[in-house]
């Protein structure tokens, strides 16, 4: 055996523990499962065993399967459909996707129990097989999670347990468990049957053995007679109050974008109604149909696959030394500055918060103080666990106190003059080897730079809010910077736990970019007379999480008016739209609608109760179109459709040089449709030769904004896709 280690004890119990080699954490793949059967047959064949405990080897349990598994699949029926037909790459792809489900049940129906002893993280088909097993026991550390998170990267679970969450909870409870994905505490798992006891880890093998020595039942409930189903039949009054009710909420939520969800319904409700095996075998059938729709390869690639290896160090340059930073300063105290201190002194990060006097300084450590407790009040961190963080903050206006730190972040007012002042300051106190990073989201960074006494040394740091949930931070590359800047502005990133992506230097960067074309978007449609909330709503439909409107006022209405005034200066009065000007210019300077920010924007804040559109908007629109009259589809196409094409513009002018930082980007950053996997999937996932196709219809009738970019063009002609194309070249800096 090479992923698991066997041993039998004195009272005939064996004890299989994962133990994958050269790995941080086991996850499941062809060979694993193969080991795990072999050792079950040995397990089932040997009268002498009376039981059998799996455990890990290492400090968590399983991170699930290897989802490149399935791209391979994948890859696989298209040459068994080229070779062999679709009806045979069909065949061979079910039961090649079904395997775990098939090992798990034959675990489940060994004659022999199984008992699961769980330390760390059980997740996806890891979590699937602690199901499988007849008794689960999970340790007391605070960092053990179990759960079935399958649904976030387009899929759901396939070996097994969706048929089994059906029947260990009621519908509602197992519907709701399913789609949400989260990771579950020990206490609430317990709480839910989906483990049995909770006890010391150093009492986890112990206790699973004794559950086997006092007479453990190797059947499961629903392999027993007279089993009930815990919501009772799915036709009666309790199933007719879930399901179709389930089904509406689906709708409402996901607007029929996600197929893997979809299924889920699908899966229970089917499951329900057919005894245990069939309904396994309509969960594997719907599981096969899910890995090789085009959504779920997009999601798994982008929110897996280029998740990771972003996140690994994917564009950080090998040849520079690892480096621990100790020491961070972070010079403005305010909203996004106070809470950068915070996630860094999170990641146990000395900070330096610093801003122009004590009270405002204090002003932003108290933020710090603020988002901790809240955190202790929902039971995810101890009183010493704040106190630690709050220890980690000097709150100064005193910029000597910079003189040690190994990276500092200038997290200033949004201007030119401001950010040029606090730089020059700053470099007076530093030494010659801290690297200088800021916090902007569209000065250009080799202007920024000139202010630094080394601009190698200098990088943009872009912290997307609010900072504490957001999990991107784009690192924006000027001229001059080194590779010593990058991989230090990197490992900081990894410490903190975010994903960075690396861009290069231009106008509004990747990812400020590409949210103006949405917005401006938004804006261009309510000037031609769009209904507000046909805006809004059909931008959600395709896939956003907000409307164009709500998210300019989140980022504030008159900063909208700022970045296009200072557009058209920079550039001249073509590179705005009249018509957006004429909007903003009403909006802030003569209706003072500024965003949510001072609760007017084109959004209502009232102090009770939800905002809501403001019904002004009406009178703004020179136009009013009927809703009847108003293509919906179109209307999507321009919203997603213009993301794409800025996006493939970046890449065309190599802001952008990774097809996995676009897509990743894309959706940590501003919410881009995640069910099409990123900005680049969806073209690819349409084609380039469709895509440039629909670009030319939007532009014949909206304008040159939609012209495709010349490299779509040229792409379209060859037949060639992003990731066909690019996949593996950029993955180094760009020059």
């Amino acid at each position: 055996m090479t992923n698991f280690k066997y041993e039998v004890d004195q009272d005939g119990i064996a004890l299989i523990t994962w133990d994958m080699p050269g790995r941080s954490m086991n996850v499941l793949n062809a060979d694993v499962l193969s080991e795990l059967e072999s050792l079950l047959d040995k397990t089932t064949a040997d009268a002498a065993i009376k039981g059998v405990v799996v455990t890990t080897g290492k400090d968590t349990f399983s991170a699930g399967a290897d989802l490149t598994v399935l791209q391979k699949l994948n890859s696989q029926f298209e040459q068994v459909r080229k070779s062999q037909g679709e009806e045979a790459a069909a065949r061979i792809f079910f039961e090649e996707s079904r395997k775990a489900s098939v090992l798990y049940r034959k675990i489940e129906t060994c004659g022999k129990p199984w008992a699961c002893a769980i330390r760390g993280t059980a997740v996806g088909g890891g979590f699937e097989l602690a199901l499988a097993c007849h008794y689960r026991v999970a340790s007391d550390d605070p960092r053990t999670r179990v759960g079935l998170p399958e649904i976030k990267v387009g899929l759901f679970p396939g070996a097994g347990g969706t048929t089994r969450i059906g029947r260990i909870l009621p519908p509602a409870d197992a519907l709701q468990y399913l789609l949400k994905g989260d990771l579950l505490r020990t206490d609430r798992a317990q709480k839910m049957k989906l483990i049995d006891a909770v006890v010391p880890t150093a009492d986890l093998v112990k206790t699973a053995k004794d559950w086997i020595k006092a007479g453990g039942n190797p059947k499961k409930p629903w392999d027993a007679d007279g089993f009930r189903l815990p919501g009772g039949p799915v036709y009666s009054k309790g199933g007719m109050m879930t399901f179709p009710a389930a089904n509406a909420i689906y709708r409402r939520e996901t607007y029929d974008n996600y197929p893997a969800a979809r299924a889920v319904l699908q899966v229970v409700y089917e499951g329900l109604l057919v005894p245990f095996d069939h309904a396994l075998r309509i969960e594997q059938r719907w599981f096969a149909k899910i890995v090789r729709s085009p959504q779920a390869a997009a999601m798994t690639r982008s929110l897996f696959v280029s998740l990771q290896e972003l996140n690994k160090g994917a564009r950080r340059p090998a040849q520079v030394p690892a480096s621990r930073v100790k020491r961070v300063g972070v010079i403005g105290a305010g909203f996004m500055g106070a809470s950068i201190g915070y996630v860094t002194a999170q990641a146990g990060i000395d900070v330096v918060l610093i801003d122009e006097d004590q009270e405002k300084a204090d002003r932003g450590k108290a933020v710090s103080e603020k988002l901790i407790s809240e955190q202790v009040k929902r039971g995810r961190a101890t009183d010493a666990e704040r106190q630690a963080l709050l220890d980690h903050i000097t709150a100064t206006p005193d910029y000597a106190a910079l003189k040690d730190c190994d990276l500092v972040i200038e997290a200033v007012f949004e201007r030119r003059d401001v950010k040029a002042q606090t730089i020059k300051r700053a470099q007076d106190i530093i030494g010659n080897n801290v690297i200088f990073g800021s916090n902007t989201s569209t000065l250009p960074i080799t202007s920024l730079a000139t202010e630094c006494k080394d601009p190698a040394r200098f990088i943009g740091i872009h912290f997307f809010s609010p900072v504490e949930k957001m999990m991107l931070v784009e690192i924006i590359l000027g001229k001059h910077t080194g590779d010593a800047a990058l991989a230090t502005a990197m490992d900081y990133v990894r410490a903190i736990k975010k994903t960075p992506i690396v861009v290069n230097d231009s106008r509004g960067f990747y990812t400020s970019r590409v949210v103006g074309t949405y917005i401006r978007e938004g804006h261009l449609m309510l000037s031609e007379g769009v209904p507000p909330a046909m805006i809004e709503n059909v931008a959600r439909a395709a896939g956003m999480p907000v409307g164009p409107l709500a998210l300019n006022d989140e980022v504030a209405v008159d900063l909208a008016w700022k970045i296009l005034q200072a557009t058209e200066a920079d550039l001249g009065p073509q590179a705005v739209d009249p018509r957006q000007k004429a909007l903003l210019e009403q909006m802030v300077d003569k209706l003072g609608r500024n965003g949510r920010k001072n609760k007017k924007g084109f959004y209502d804040y009232p102090e009770q109760g939800p905002k809501r559109l403001w019904p002004g908007l009406a009178q703004l629109q020179p136009n009013r179109l009927a809703p009847d009259n108003v293509d919906v589809d179109e209307l999507k196409a321009r919203l997603l459709g213009i993301q794409a094409l800025e996006t493939a513009r970046c890449f065309e002018e190599h802001v952008l040089t990774d097809v996995r930082e676009a897509d990743v980007g894309s959706i940590l950053g501003f919410g881009f449709a995640p069910f099409c996997g990123g900005t680049l999937s969806y073209i690819d996932m349409m084609g380039v030769p469709a895509f440039v196709d629909q670009c030319r219809k939007l532009e014949a009738k909206h304008g040159e904004r939609f012209k495709p970019a010349q490299l779509l063009i040229d792409m379209a002609a060859k037949g060639e896709s992003f990731y066909g194309r690019f996949a593996s070249a950029g993955h180094e800096r760009a020059a």
